[in-house]
């Protein structure tokens, strides 16, 4: 591969509850290698079918009010047709049509251009499968 495109798995868990995970400071990580300060796009991929990518303010509430949001529109209940796993984890294999799997955001100068209160998160509602990869991809 060129040094225009850069790619790196992360491995992360989630555990056992539903989870917002805040993975700016991976992606910073990632591009302080990867883009050694040019300009070009980060893009973060989660290669799941019951998980997302998202970007949200965290710590403040906003995560766990998206889970709750995602709990309103999605319930963990026995109307899903996709049955298998932990009763309700059919709503874990609609949740990317409402947080979809990926993101592109912009890189200026080495540096992810998130506004203030933005961060990077993987959403994940599944119980089931607390093993998770997200790809980072820099193209510059």
């Amino acid at each position: 591969m060129s040094d225009a495109f850069t790619t790196r798995v992360l491995r992360v868990t989630t555990g056992s509850s539903e989870r917002v995970l805040d993975l700016t400071r991976d992606c910073e990580a990632f591009l302080s290698e990867a883009a050694a300060g040019r300009d070009g796009l980060l893009n973060i991929f989660v290669p799941h079918a019951t998980a997302g990518i998202a970007v949200l303010e965290t710590g403040a509430g906003s995560d766990d009010d998206l889970l709750a949001a995602l709990h309103t529109l999605l319930p963990a209940d026995d109307r899903w047709q996709h049955r298998h796993g932990s009763p309700g984890h059919g709503r874990d294999h609609v949740l990317p049509a409402l947080v979809p799997p990926h993101a592109t955001l912009p890189v200026v100068g080495g540096s992810l251009e998130l506004g203030t209160w933005q961060s990077v998160c993987l959403v994940d509602t599944n119980v089931d499968n607390p093993d998770r990869q997200v790809r980072l991809s820099f193209l510059g």
